[in-house]
Protein backbone atom coordinates (compact mmCIF):
# COMPACT_ATOMS: atom_id res chain seq x y z
CA UNK A 1 0.00 0.00 0.00
CA UNK A 2 1.25 3.48 -0.86
CA UNK A 3 -0.39 6.57 0.62
CA UNK A 4 -1.32 9.55 -1.54
CA UNK A 5 -2.02 12.83 0.25
CA UNK A 6 -2.18 13.66 3.95
CA UNK A 7 -3.50 11.77 6.94
CA UNK A 8 -4.04 14.14 9.88
CA UNK A 9 -3.63 12.45 13.27
CA UNK A 10 -4.65 14.53 16.29
CA UNK A 11 -5.22 13.95 19.98
CA UNK A 12 -3.69 14.45 23.41
CA UNK A 13 -0.53 12.72 24.61
CA UNK A 14 -0.65 9.07 25.61
CA UNK A 15 -3.32 7.99 23.12
CA UNK A 16 -0.86 5.95 21.08
CA UNK A 17 -0.75 8.63 18.41
CA UNK A 18 2.98 8.52 17.75
CA UNK A 19 3.17 4.73 17.68
CA UNK A 20 0.29 4.20 15.26
CA UNK A 21 1.16 7.23 13.11
CA UNK A 22 4.67 5.90 12.52
CA UNK A 23 3.39 2.40 11.87
CA UNK A 24 0.76 3.68 9.44
CA UNK A 25 3.37 5.70 7.57
CA UNK A 26 5.63 2.64 7.30
CA UNK A 27 2.76 0.40 6.19
CA UNK A 28 1.82 2.94 3.50
CA UNK A 29 5.38 3.76 2.35
CA UNK A 30 4.70 7.37 3.37
CA UNK A 31 6.59 10.12 5.14
CA UNK A 32 5.91 10.89 8.81
CA UNK A 33 5.96 14.19 10.69
CA UNK A 34 5.78 14.58 14.47
CA UNK A 35 4.80 18.23 14.93
CA UNK A 36 4.87 17.84 18.71
CA UNK A 37 8.61 17.19 18.51
CA UNK A 38 8.98 20.51 16.69
CA UNK A 39 7.26 22.37 19.54
CA UNK A 40 9.45 20.53 22.02
CA UNK A 41 12.54 21.52 20.04
CA UNK A 42 11.42 25.16 20.11
CA UNK A 43 10.88 24.80 23.86
CA UNK A 44 14.39 23.43 24.31
CA UNK A 45 15.74 26.38 22.31
CA UNK A 46 13.90 28.72 24.70
CA UNK A 47 15.27 26.88 27.74
CA UNK A 48 18.81 27.06 26.37
CA UNK A 49 18.30 30.79 25.94
CA UNK A 50 17.56 31.00 29.66
CA UNK A 51 13.83 31.65 29.23
CA UNK A 52 11.02 30.51 31.54
CA UNK A 53 7.21 30.63 31.60
CA UNK A 54 7.53 34.13 33.06
CA UNK A 55 9.61 35.40 30.13
CA UNK A 56 8.02 37.83 27.64
CA UNK A 57 6.22 36.11 24.78
CA UNK A 58 8.28 38.08 22.29
CA UNK A 59 11.50 36.55 23.64
CA UNK A 60 10.06 33.04 23.50
CA UNK A 61 8.91 33.66 19.93
CA UNK A 62 12.35 34.97 18.97
CA UNK A 63 14.01 31.84 20.36
CA UNK A 64 11.66 29.65 18.32
CA UNK A 65 12.16 31.67 15.15
CA UNK A 66 15.93 31.48 15.51
CA UNK A 67 16.00 27.75 16.25
CA UNK A 68 17.92 25.79 13.60
CA UNK A 69 15.85 22.63 13.82
CA UNK A 70 15.59 19.83 11.28
CA UNK A 71 12.80 17.26 11.28
CA UNK A 72 13.48 13.93 9.60
CA UNK A 73 10.37 12.40 8.01
CA UNK A 74 11.44 8.76 7.63
CA UNK A 75 9.00 6.80 9.85
CA UNK A 76 11.60 4.09 10.42
CA UNK A 77 14.05 6.57 11.94
CA UNK A 78 12.33 9.89 12.69
CA UNK A 79 14.81 12.51 13.88
CA UNK A 80 14.76 16.00 15.35
CA UNK A 81 17.90 18.12 15.64
CA UNK A 82 18.67 21.53 17.06
CA UNK A 83 21.80 23.32 15.84
CA UNK A 84 22.87 20.02 14.29
CA UNK A 85 22.53 18.08 17.57
CA UNK A 86 20.18 15.10 17.94
CA UNK A 87 17.78 16.12 20.71
CA UNK A 88 15.29 13.25 20.41
CA UNK A 89 15.88 12.12 23.99
CA UNK A 90 16.39 15.53 25.61
CA UNK A 91 13.07 16.95 24.43
CA UNK A 92 11.21 14.20 26.34
CA UNK A 93 12.69 15.24 29.68
CA UNK A 94 10.72 16.95 32.49
CA UNK A 95 12.12 20.42 31.80
CA UNK A 96 10.76 20.52 28.26
CA UNK A 97 7.55 18.67 29.19
CA UNK A 98 6.74 21.22 31.87
CA UNK A 99 7.33 24.23 29.59
CA UNK A 100 6.10 23.09 26.17
CA UNK A 101 2.43 24.02 26.63
CA UNK A 102 3.38 27.60 27.50
CA UNK A 103 5.67 27.86 24.47
CA UNK A 104 3.04 26.29 22.20
CA UNK A 105 0.48 28.86 23.34
CA UNK A 106 2.51 31.80 21.97
CA UNK A 107 0.80 32.79 18.68
CA UNK A 108 4.04 33.77 16.95
CA UNK A 109 5.59 30.39 17.80
CA UNK A 110 2.67 28.57 16.22
CA UNK A 111 2.82 30.77 13.12
CA UNK A 112 6.53 30.04 12.71
CA UNK A 113 6.25 26.30 13.19
CA UNK A 114 3.12 25.86 11.09
CA UNK A 115 4.97 27.53 8.20
CA UNK A 116 7.80 25.02 8.62
CA UNK A 117 5.30 22.17 8.80
CA UNK A 118 3.63 23.31 5.58
CA UNK A 119 7.00 23.24 3.80
CA UNK A 120 7.70 19.67 4.97
CA UNK A 121 4.22 18.50 3.99
CA UNK A 122 4.46 20.08 0.54
CA UNK A 123 7.79 18.36 -0.02
CA UNK A 124 6.34 14.98 0.97
CA UNK A 125 3.25 15.12 -1.26
CA UNK A 126 5.00 16.37 -4.37
CA UNK A 127 4.52 14.04 -7.36
CA UNK A 128 1.75 12.10 -5.67
CA UNK A 129 3.45 11.18 -2.43
CA UNK A 130 1.90 10.91 1.02
CA UNK A 131 2.56 11.82 4.64
CA UNK A 132 1.10 11.01 8.05
CA UNK A 133 1.19 14.13 10.22
CA UNK A 134 0.56 13.93 13.95
CA UNK A 135 -0.06 16.68 16.46
CA UNK A 136 -2.82 18.60 18.21
CA UNK A 137 -4.06 20.95 15.47
CA UNK A 138 -3.33 19.10 12.23
CA UNK A 139 -6.91 18.59 11.07
CA UNK A 140 -8.13 21.93 12.39
CA UNK A 141 -5.30 24.33 11.49
CA UNK A 142 -2.28 22.81 9.74
CA UNK A 143 -4.04 20.75 7.05
CA UNK A 144 -7.80 21.34 7.42
CA UNK A 145 -8.25 20.06 3.86
CA UNK A 146 -6.72 16.64 4.68
CA UNK A 147 -8.85 13.88 3.12
CA UNK A 148 -8.53 11.73 6.25
CA UNK A 149 -8.60 13.16 9.77
CA UNK A 150 -8.42 10.98 12.85
CA UNK A 151 -8.67 12.12 16.47
CA UNK A 152 -7.38 9.59 19.00
CA UNK A 153 -8.56 9.77 22.58
CA UNK A 154 -8.22 7.79 25.82
CA UNK A 155 -8.87 8.33 29.51
CA UNK A 156 -6.27 10.33 31.50
CA UNK A 157 -5.53 7.28 33.65
CA UNK A 158 -4.78 5.06 30.68
CA UNK A 159 -2.66 7.77 29.06
CA UNK A 160 -0.68 8.35 32.27
CA UNK A 161 0.03 4.62 32.56
CA UNK A 162 1.24 4.55 28.95
CA UNK A 163 3.48 7.56 29.56
CA UNK A 164 4.93 5.79 32.60
CA UNK A 165 5.76 2.72 30.54
CA UNK A 166 7.37 4.89 27.85
CA UNK A 167 9.48 6.64 30.49
CA UNK A 168 10.58 3.34 31.99
CA UNK A 169 11.51 1.97 28.56
CA UNK A 170 13.57 5.09 27.89
CA UNK A 171 15.29 4.87 31.28
CA UNK A 172 13.48 7.90 32.73
CA UNK A 173 12.13 7.75 36.27
CA UNK A 174 8.50 8.74 36.78
CA UNK A 175 5.75 8.62 39.36
CA UNK A 176 2.27 7.62 38.17
CA UNK A 177 0.49 10.25 40.28
CA UNK A 178 2.82 12.99 39.05
CA UNK A 179 2.45 11.80 35.47
CA UNK A 180 -1.36 11.77 35.75
CA UNK A 181 -1.34 15.31 37.13
CA UNK A 182 0.90 16.40 34.26
CA UNK A 183 -1.39 14.74 31.68
CA UNK A 184 -4.44 16.51 33.12
CA UNK A 185 -2.56 19.82 33.31
CA UNK A 186 -1.51 19.61 29.65
CA UNK A 187 -5.05 18.72 28.64
CA UNK A 188 -6.34 21.87 30.34
CA UNK A 189 -3.68 24.10 28.84
CA UNK A 190 -3.86 22.66 25.33
CA UNK A 191 -7.66 22.73 25.13
CA UNK A 192 -8.04 26.22 26.58
CA UNK A 193 -5.27 28.13 24.80
CA UNK A 194 -6.43 31.04 22.65
CA UNK A 195 -4.57 29.98 19.49
CA UNK A 196 -5.11 26.54 17.93
CA UNK A 197 -6.75 24.85 20.93
CA UNK A 198 -6.86 21.07 21.02
CA UNK A 199 -10.16 19.68 19.76
CA UNK A 200 -11.41 17.22 17.15
CA UNK A 201 -12.21 18.61 13.72
CA UNK A 202 -15.90 18.36 12.84
CA UNK A 203 -15.16 15.80 10.12
CA UNK A 204 -12.58 13.78 12.06
CA UNK A 205 -13.10 10.15 13.01
CA UNK A 206 -12.86 10.02 16.82
CA UNK A 207 -11.29 6.77 17.98
CA UNK A 208 -11.11 5.80 21.67
CA UNK A 209 -7.98 3.72 22.23
CA UNK A 210 -8.58 2.78 25.88
CA UNK A 211 -9.22 -0.87 24.99
CA UNK A 212 -7.56 -1.04 21.60
CA UNK A 213 -4.09 -2.40 20.94
CA UNK A 214 -1.76 -0.59 18.57
CA UNK A 215 -2.34 -3.41 16.07
CA UNK A 216 -6.11 -2.93 16.24
CA UNK A 217 -5.82 0.83 15.74
CA UNK A 218 -3.45 0.31 12.81
CA UNK A 219 -5.88 -2.10 11.17
CA UNK A 220 -8.66 0.48 11.44
CA UNK A 221 -6.45 3.22 9.99
CA UNK A 222 -5.32 1.10 7.04
CA UNK A 223 -8.95 0.28 6.30
CA UNK A 224 -9.81 3.99 6.38
CA UNK A 225 -6.99 4.82 3.98
CA UNK A 226 -8.36 2.26 1.55
CA UNK A 227 -11.98 3.42 2.01
CA UNK A 228 -11.02 7.02 1.25
CA UNK A 229 -9.19 5.95 -1.92
CA UNK A 230 -5.85 7.23 -0.65
CA UNK A 231 -3.94 4.03 -1.38
CA UNK A 232 -2.28 4.71 -4.71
Amino acid sequence: MALRGVVAMDGPSGTGKSTVSRRLAKACSAAYLDTGAMYRAATLAALRAGLTEDSPAAEIAAAAAGARMESGTDPATPTITLDGEDISAEIRGPGVTGFVSAVSAVPEVRTELVARQHALIRSAVEDGGGIVVEGRDIGTVVVPEAPLKVYLTASPEVRAARRGRQDAKAGRQSDLHVTLADVERRDRLDSSRRVSPLYAAADALVLDTDRLSADAVLDKLCALVAERGLDG
